[in-house]
């Protein structure tokens, strides 16, 4: 066999390979050469999804002919200095001009401001042309004709049009989000003009520009720092869910990332506060120390790897969580929307889907559930439950029930009006229909509560709380469970060893590559040891954490929590009603239920004028 060097156009076509993957890669690397440029206005313009046509546009520092004679040729930059541990600019490596140039009709115009003229040059399947004189504007024009015509192969593999013209809007979607005093504009045959007008400093307006008004609305602002690290960005309320993390953006020194540990972060974050299958709404921005940093993982740079993860992943769930908690009991606006909209003449509703038995067994899960309070009596007075004016008289009879820690507090009454108990955030109970949904009048509108959603979420906090801060109770295993591993599943277990003894889960080394189980948390009852070892053992090796244990007995306080809470078709009294309500008010995320479906849909005075045609 003889060794050879391979051709420069081989060698360029083998990085476009690694490089330019579709049309939506050569997007993202001309966009960042802009930003990186200094533009404050991109245009971006597509014909057949970018197969057939890739123009960018910029206003940024242009170019003069000896420099665009070096931006096709491999490993020429002028963004890196001698060491790859202080990387502050997008695009580094000098191979997205030469990579598309060695695949594609590459032309590049540009002209650098102050300059009387501009220059053009032009790379036709890896084959470069001289530079030469061209007129253009301040700045510089990338356009890429024929996208792989060069390596006809890998047209094969490309999407539909209308697919890759989908994921050149994305590019540009996270583009803009990390840049918000940039413009943006994408236009082409294949689409309608999309255009992100530049916000200045006002990242949230941005934000709104690419997921929607709602987004403003129902966002909570994060802004922590730890050790150096300093996450800043907005989460959605976990009312404010999608069907897919596709409304999850992440940024690392202002570069758009798909990294898997900061999504798993953000879903550590949400955990009993999203239902099943939906996904919250979140974009996070890392700004830290570019030598804590390694965004030189892949060639596309889409991934990056932090020297210290599990510190980025504590800073990531505890600011989401703490700002959750901050916020309370806050609902998604969407509800109040969602219930207009079913008000309106010729609504259709569709069917809901059925709560499944098996997340909801009819039978606690473990013994009987635990009481929690005298609040709520099983045998409660049957009267005052509708509008008229009889039954609204109880109503008018109001008491304020002592906060205390319990999820339902007894009442201890105090006398008070109800226009004194409006002005709490979820007012005061004026009615209780169908057995199951509190009616509140609140000073600007009203408020409707689920109340085995929203009492099942506060029972269930209760138990949270007998969850951390203390070891949990583990019961001893009269003969220790041996799990076969392998020596590194082995070593990863051990690392959380610590951890995994304060959920009441005891492991040690049995051998090189073994694992004894000696105690298993006494809350899960019967288990199969070796099962929950080796998830655990996987999931440290996907996302390097140890949540599963913590989800499961999770689980477990959740479905307790579920049958230890009033029960639909209770009659409440009401100063119970009025006592729910106050407790709702202190509970973090009392917005929603362990399944995530939302406990309460508020309706503003203005929301129900607008119904009947008074606004």
């Amino acid at each position: 066999m003889i060794i050879k060097q391979l051709s420069e156009t081989l060698i360029n076509q083998i990085a476009a390979g690694e490089v330019i993957e579709r049309p939506a890669s050569a997007a993202k690397e001309l966009i960042e050469n802009a930003i990186d440029a200094g533009a404050t206005r991109i245009e971006v313009a597509t014909a057949g999804g970018g197969k057939t046509l890739l123009r960018v546009i910029d206003n940024g520092c242009g170019m003069g002919p000896e420099d665009l004679a070096l931006a096709i040729r491999r490993h020429c930059t002028s963004k890196l200095s001698e060491t790859l541990f202080d990387i502050r600019s997008l695009g580094f490596r000098g191979e997205a001009l030469p990579s598309i140039g060695s695949v594609a009709k590459l032309t590049i115009t540009s002209r650098p401001a102050g300059a009387d003229s501009g220059a053009e040059i032009a790379v036709v399947g890896g084959k470069v042309g001289d530079v030469r004189p061209a007129a253009a504007n301040p700045g510089t024009t990338v356009e890429v004709r024929d996208l792989f015509f060069a390596t006809p192969a890998r047209l094969k593999f490309m999407k539909t049009e209308k697919a890759e013209a989908g994921a050149i809007s994305e590019i540009v979607k996270r583009m803009a989000i990390a840049f918000p005093a940039i413009r943006f504009v994408l236009s082409g045959t294949d689409r309608s003009t999309l255009e992100f007008p530049g916000t200045g400093d006002d990242h949230l307006a941005r934000i709104a520009q690419v997921l929607g008004a709602d987004f403003k609305d129902n966002a909570i602002e994060l802004d922590a720092e730890r050790e150096d690290v300093r996450l800043s960005g907005f989460a959605g309320v976990p009312t404010f869910n999608r069907g897919n993390s596709a409304h999850q953006y992440a940024f690392v020194n202002g570069r758009p990332v798909q990294d898997k540990q900061i999504l798993s972060a953000i879903r550590g974050a949400y955990a009993e506060t999203i239902p099943q299958g939906r996904y919250p709404v979140a974009v996070l921005s890392l700004t830290l120390d570019p030598a804590l940093v390694d965004v030189n993982v892949h060639p596309a740079k889409s991934d990056v790897r932090f020297r210290d993860p599990a510190l980025v992943r504590g800073l990531i769930v505890g600011a989401i969580r703490q700002s959750l908690q901050r916020e309370g009991d806050r609902a998604a606006t969407t509800g109040a929307g969602g219930m207009l909209r079913a008000f309106r003449p010729g609504f259709s509703p569709q069917p809901a889907q059925a709560w499944s038995p098996a997340s909801s067994p009819s039978r606690p899960l473990y013994g009987t559930a635990p009481s929690f309070g005298s609040g709520f009596a099983a045998a409660a007075a049957p009267a005052a439950r509708g509008f008229g004016e009889a039954a609204q008289a109880a109503f008018d009879s109001l008491t304020v029930p002592t906060a205390r820690s319990e999820p339902i507090p007894s009442p201890a009454p105090q006398s008070a009006t109800v226009e004194a108990i409006a002005s709490y955030p979820l007012g005061a109970a004026r009615a209780q229909v169908h057995a199951n949904y509190i009616v509140a009048q609140t000073e600007d509108g009203l408020v409707i509560v689920d109340q085995h959603a929203a009492h099942e979420r506060l029972v269930f906090e209760q138990m949270r709380k007998a969850l951390t801060g203390r070891r949990l109770p583990s019961q001893g295993l009269l003969i220790p469970e041996i799990v076969d591993l392998t020596e590194e599943d082995c070593d990863r277990l051990m690392t959380h060893a610590t951890s995994l003894e304060q959920l009441g889960l005891a492991i040690e080394r049995f051998g090189p590559g073994a694992i004894a189980v000696r105690e298993t948390p006494a809350m899960l009852g019967e288990m199969d040891a070796t099962q929950l070892v080796r998830d655990l053992a996987d999931e440290i090796a996907e996302w390097d954490t140890a949540d599963r244990l913590s989800a499961k007995l999770e689980h477990v306080a959740a479905t307790m929590a579920c049958h230890g809470s009033v029960r639909s078709g209770r009659r409440l009294r009401v100063e119970e009603m009025n006592a729910l309500l106050r407790q709702m008010e202190q509970t973090p995320g009392s917005g929603q239920c362990n399944h995530g479906r939302p406990t309460y849909v508020e309706l503003k005075l203005s929301d129900i004028e607008r119904l009947f045609g008074r606004s």
